[in-house]
């Protein structure tokens, strides 16, 4: 997708002759440039086990792990695994009614220990999808310890956050609280998981998560607890991560016809509010987001997908490959309460590997000053520490676009890590429709 590498040369030439008339009419330096708060190196893929066959869907993800591996991404999250239940069901995995036992159509929990010990033997984490909340309305506690749950007027127990299909569990009961940590803790004990992606977490006391985190973290303390919240106060209760909420919507309001620039000035404040050592989770689909939107046409076509998760990844922050993006010719929503086969794109995987790629091998560069150079078509950035810069360029229209070299940069040397080839940055970068490109010296 890097459409500038073939007029290095030329511009390699022009540069030799002491022209410099590159020069005139380039853009000035914007104001005032921010430094970037945190850098990751990690990169998640979100994975729904119910994408990987009728039945045995552990096994079908486990067979696809060397493909996973193979896009960069070191962080499996695996949306929940937990046995569902089946009494006012609407087919959703977030209806548990057993926290310690599988989903019997995924497999056995041999099964789930041959998925994290394989991946774990390539190097990857293994978080699991945690629901707090709530639980079905046939879990055995709704009749063993119905003080567990919230009551309604009637005294009859409560449904959760308008949500009919489960039951909402009372935090200030202490019995629950250590019922539910207990949960937790048994699959870290059991089968080693790496950590959490906490459901809702704005629906649980703070305190709760405190506590069952600093317990998770005297076992292993580099487990990775991630908050699906965008409040930044989860961070002082022990999470590594919340949500960047606004990554997804603002990126494709840029790819159908809304402001490029708004896209680095989101990611710029939602960066700043992070806390050294945590992070931000940034994606363009997640399930919900693929299962409310048209994911064919949410970044302008398929194509423009690519770029959109550039646009996700290189501005900071943790980026999350979610597992409709390498799936070639998707196209309305997709649900994630449906089980079926899914066939994996070998060149979709390619395109991801060489952008995570990327992401990785900039990530000294992305701690240091963020400048915006975007125009009225093209998201393009800049980030430089003393020595180096990295320079990020993202067509979001569907015809071929231009943008002009930062001044600083234009006629310099410069690394496409992309393809891995080096030669002098042009004055101007063309750009086919939905292209990129990733340059840095």
């Amino acid at each position: 997708m890097n459409k500038i590498a073939s007029i290095f040369a030329t511009v390699a030439a022009l540069a030799a002759t002491g022209c410099t008339s590159y020069e005139i009419d380039m853009p000035d330096n914007p104001d005032a440039p921010v430094v970037g708060r945190e850098v990751s190196t990690n990169v998640f893929y979100q994975a729904n086990p119910r994408f990987y066959g009728d039945n045995d869907c552990i096994k079908g993800l486990t067979a696809q792990l060397s493909r996973i591996d193979g896009m960069d991404c070191n962080v499996l999250w695996v949306m929940p695994v937990f046995d569902p239940g089946q009494l006012n069901s609407i087919g959703s995995p977030y209806c548990v009614r057993d926290f310690t036992a599988l989903n019997p159509r995924y497999g056995t929990m041999a099964d789930m220990k041959e998925l994290v010990n394989t991946a774990h033997s390539k190097g990857m984490k293994v978080i699991l999808d945690w629901i707090a909340n709530h639980t079905a309305w046939d879990c055995p506690w709704i009749t063993e310890h119905p003080d567990w749950y919230v009551k309604d007027a009637d005294g009859n127990i409560a449904a959760a956050n308008g949500w009919t299909d489960v039951a909402q569990l009372d935090f200030s009961n202490p019995e629950l609280r250590q019922a539910m940590k207990d949960a937790m803790l048994y699959w870290v004990d059991e089968l080693s998981i790496d950590g959490f992606r906490c459901d809702y977490a704005d629906g649980v006391p703070t305190d709760f998560w405190a506590d069952v985190i600093a317990d998770i973290h005297a076992i292993d303390p580099d487990a990775i607890m991630l908050a699906e919240t965008a409040k930044t106060e989860y961070y002082t209760c022990g999470f590594d991560m919340i949500y960047d909420w606004n990554s997804s919507t603002t990126i494709s309001s840029a790819f159908k016809g809304g402001k490029p620039a708004d896209v680095v000035k989101e990611a710029q404040d939602a960066l700043s509010k992070v806390p050294a050592g945590k992070s931000i989770l940034r994606y363009v689909f997640n399930h919900d987001v693929a299962a409310e939107n048209n994911v064919a046409t949410m970044f302008g076509s398929p194509e423009g997908i690519p770029g959109a998760y550039v646009c996700a990844s290189m501005l900071n922050g943790t980026p999350m490959i979610y597992d409709t993006m390498d799936i070639a010719g998707l196209s309305g929503t997709v649900s994630f309460f449906t089980y079926s086969t899914r066939t994996y794109s070998t060149e979709l995987a390619e395109v991801y590997k060489e952008i995570n790629a990327a992401f990785k091998a900039s990530g000294e560069v992305r701690r240091g000053q963020l400048a915006d150079f975007s125009t009225s078509s093209v998201v393009c950035f800049t980030r430089a520490i003393p020595g180096h810069n990295l320079l990020v360029a993202v067509n979001t229209t569907s015809s071929a676009q231009s943008v002009k070299t930062p001044i600083q940069l234009a006629g310099s040397a410069m690394t496409d890590l992309l393809d891995g080839t080096t030669g002098v940055a042009p004055v101007v970068i063309d750009l086919e429709p939905y292209a990129y490109t990733i340059l840095m010296n």
